[in-house]
Parts: C-alpha cells; sequence; structure tokens
C-alpha cells in the first residue's frame, strides 16, 4: 500500500472530496457556456482575483448553565479563530469588499459563491467600483452588477453564481469595491462562505441596501471576504493566470494589513512591470495541510474548486506541507506521504493541461507556536525540499528556502524577514520570496 494511501485511509473524509468534484463540475460547465462571449472578439475571461473560501461553521449552542470562559485563541499558522469574539454576522446589511487586482481589463465580472451553505443564499444586488480611498468609490466608476438581466439572484447550496459582464476600466494593481447588499440574515444553520485572514478592511453598513452609494453608512468593519469567489476580466487571448496553492505563507499572515505585500501581491508587480498577462490567483488558506483537514480541506480535496475551476489558469505553482509536519506533530505523516500527496497534484494539473511548480518549504525553528518545530519536523520538511529540487516530478522549482533561511542557521529564516512568530515572515520576507521567482516560467 503507498504512502498517500494509508494516510487517507486514517485521515481524509471522502464525502467532502465527492461534493467538491460535483461542485468542481458544475462550475466549469457553466464556464464554458459563460467564456464563448469572449471568444468572438478573440479574447477571453481571465482571473484578475480570487480567494479560497472555507466554511464558518455556526457555534454550537451553549451549555445550560453559568457561562463558560472565553477559549484561548488558537494559533500554528492562523489556522484557529480569535478568541472569544463572536462572529460577524450581516441581517439586511450592505458589504462592501475591497480587492485588489492582477492584470486590468475593460470588462470586467464578479464571481459569487455558496459553496458551503446548506441553504440558499438570496443576494438583494450588488455593484463593482474602483475604489478611491477607504470605503468611497472613485467617481463615475460604479456599475450595476445582474444575474441574467435581473438585479438579484438566489445561489443554491453548494453553487455559485457569475454575474453579467459589464464595462468597467480595470486598471492593473488596483483597488475594486465590490459590493454585496445581504437582504436575509447569516445567523443560520446555514455554514457561512467566507475567507477570513484577508488582511484587508472591508465595511459593513447600516441595515438596507446601500449598494453603489458612494459615501456608504458604515456600521463596522472586517478583515474577511464573504460569498466572494473571484473577480474577472476580459483580456487578450495570450493571457493566463497562475494560481497559487497554499497555506498562511501565500496567504500572507504577519504581512501588514491594507498594504498587499503578500508573496503572490508582489509576484503580480513583477509581472506588470515584465509586462507580462498573467493574473496571480492567491489561493492560500492559513494552516491549510496537503493531507489533513481542518482550516479548509485539505489541498487533494480542494483542488478540482481552487485550481481548475479558475477562469483562465495556465499555471499552478503550490507551497505547501508545513503544517503537515508542524500541525500533525508525532502521529502527523511522514515525508513521504506527503510527497504522495504532492505527486497527485502534479498529475491531476498535467491531466487539465497546466504547468505546475512547487516552492520549497521556509524555515520555522524558533516559532513561537508550542510543540510546532522538532528536529524531526524540520527534517520532514528538508527532505520534502531535496524531492522537490531534486527528483524532477514538477515542471520547475522556486527555491523559497535558500532566499529567506539565515545561512549561518539554515534551520531559521534570516532575521531580516521573519515575523515576530518566526514562522511567518514580514513584508521585506515576502517581496523577497517574490523576487526569486524566474518570471520566464510564466511565458506562454
Amino acid at each position: 500500500m503507498n504512502p498517500l494511501t494509508r494516510w487517507s485511509r486514517r485521515r481524509l473524509a471522502p464525502a467532502m472530496a465527492g461534493t467538491a468534484l460535483v461542485a468542481a463540475v458544475l462550475l466549469i460547465l457553466l464556464q464554458l457556456s459563460l467564456g464563448a462571449q469572449g471568444a468572438a472578439t478573440g479574447q477571453r475571461w481571465v482571473g484578475t482575483w480570487a480567494t479560497a473560501l472555507v466554511a464558518r461553521v455556526p457555534p454550537p449552542p451553549p451549555p445550560p448553565g453559568p457561562p463558560a470562559a472565553d477559549p484561548a485563541p488558537q494559533g500554528r499558522g492562523g489556522r484557529g479563530g480569535r478568541g472569544g469574539a463572536p462572529p460577524l454576522n450581516v441581517s439586511n446589511q450592505t458589504l462592501r469588499q475591497i480587492v485588489h487586482t492582477s492584470i486590468g481589463g475593460e470588462r470586467v465580472r464578479v464571481v459569487f459563491s455558496n459553496a458551503f451553505g446548506t441553504a440558499p443564499l438570496p443576494i438583494g444586488a450588488a455593484h463593482i467600483a474602483r475604489r478611491e480611498q477607504d470605503a468611497a468609490l472613485a467617481p463615475n466608476t460604479s456599475r450595476a452588477l445582474t444575474f441574467g438581466g435581473q438585479p438579484g439572484a438566489t445561489i443554491p447550496p453548494g453553487a455559485v453564481v457569475f454575474s453579467d459582464p459589464v464595462d468597467l476600466s480595470v486598471p492593473a494593481m488596483t483597488d475594486l469595491a465590490i459590493d454585496l447588499y445581504l437582504p436575509g440574515s447569516t445567523e443560520s444553520p446555514s455554514p457561512v462562505t467566507t475567507h477570513n485572514g484577508a488582511l484587508q478592511a472591508s465595511y459593513v453598513s447600516t441595515a438596507g441596501n446601500h449598494a453603489g452609494v458612494n459615501a456608504i453608512p458604515v456600521a463596522t468593519t472586517t478583515q474577511a471576504w464573504f460569498f466572494l469567489a473571484r473577480v474577472e476580466v476580459l483580456a487578450p487571448a495570450s493571457a493566463g493566470a497562475v494560481v497559487v496553492l497554499g497555506d498562511s505563507i501565500s496567504d500572507g499572515t504577519a504581512s501588514t494589513p491594507n498594504t498587499n505585500n503578500r508573496w503572490p501581491n508582489h509576484l503580480a508587480r513583477r509581472l506588470a512591470e515584465a509586462k507580462m498577462q498573467m493574473g496571480v490567483l492567491n489561493l492560500g488558506i492559513a494552516g491549510n495541510r496537503v493531507l489533513g483537514d481542518g482550516a479548509g480541506v485539505n489541498a487533494l480535496a480542494r483542488f478540482d474548486r481552487d485550481v481548475l475551476a479558475q477562469t483562465g489558469v495556465t499555471h499552478v505553482v503550490v507551497m505547501e506541507g508545513i503544517n503537515d509536519f508542524g500541525i500533525g506533530g508525532a502521529d502527523g505523516p511522514s515525508a513521504a506521504e506527503v510527497i504522495a500527496g504532492h505527486q497527485q497534484l502534479i498529475a491531476r494539473a498535467r491531466a487539465a493541461g497546466l504547468r505546475i511548480y512547487a516552492g520549497t518549504l521556509t524555515p520555522f525553528e524558533g516559532t513561537a507556536f508550542p510543540g510546532y518545530y522538532s528536529p524531526e519536523n524540520d527534517g520532514k520538511r528538508r527532505t520534502l525540499n531535496e524531492w522537490i529540487r531534486t527528483g524532477k516530478a514538477y515542471d520547475g522549482v522556486i527555491d523559497f528556502d535558500a532566499a529567506v533561511r539565515d545561512q549561518m542557521q539554515p534551520a531559521r529564516l534570516l532575521p531580516a524577514y521573519a515575523a515576530a512568530d518566526n514562522l511567518h515572515l514580514n513584508d521585506a520576507g515576502y517581496q523577497a520570496m517574490a523576487r526569486t521567482v524566474d518570471l520566464s516560467m510564466f511565458r506562454r
């Protein structure tokens, strides 16, 4: 029995993987239909921004008796919650969510998702505009989004909905404000489809539909994206997109909020400066693993939805495995089992005609997370890195480890690049990661 099979029988949830596959097939069929809209003009739809979504499950009802103390915050790569703070719920309110583009275009559409919901999700209204500053919109850029010509839509459980395309000049490296009016309430038994740790302030209005209003009345802010999967632009047929499949280090944990200093953001800037029409889609999830569930479903289970279903994808960069070793502890998978998982990702990418690269795992000795680092776990990391560098299984290698490690203490990050937890990187470290990428890997 191969290592991946042993791990799968112990840990994976086949039902979740099957659900993800069905959703991905439905999404791909929808994309084929919608993609024909650009075919006649020699253009095609390509993702300019995307995020990886997870399920926020409603908390269980409190037990009878006196209230319990707030739970301690969880750590380990940003995988846990925020302690006793109640989750944000939206009821008859408008979300103004801010995203940052990679490539530009003159025509745009938005993909909303109810991937993890168990009940239909009503959308009352939606708008898109260029963001000027904070919650304010750039003048004369607000466009109403419609769905089959209608101002709203209802997303079935587990499904997505594409907006109709609208004419809007969307520059590369710019902020967009996407308004979503939810007439219902997210405080229900249905899980909320979200991305936590967005490192980007978005805005929640007071009661009512304020979609497209410049001076939106702000009740609170959040650093999470809700029901928002992707933004796409109509681009030249030669354009493509690279999907970054990763964990908290790709998600940008510990970078400065509201500055777009994640390493995929820096990669997008380099590609734009080189005048390469290549969207960069960050599908990182803090705490994610190749094999184990927890912070989102494992990379094998989410590959169809988060990679293959991305519009215009041509390349994939995988940087996963550090949480398999660190979170798993002594009972975690071996390096051979994680390598077997990587081989599955390679096979599925190539079956879809994609080029797939791997990033080596960065060092983490001295991390603040108890039990995360051990010489044995670091040995697994080094074994996986050596296989990535020399195994010739991937189409190419990005040696992040060599770019950011302390040469005097190679199991540690270079102090100039390390965040306070010695696992994640700071802004300079993420920039150094992007600088080590050979852009010629993305020439089509």
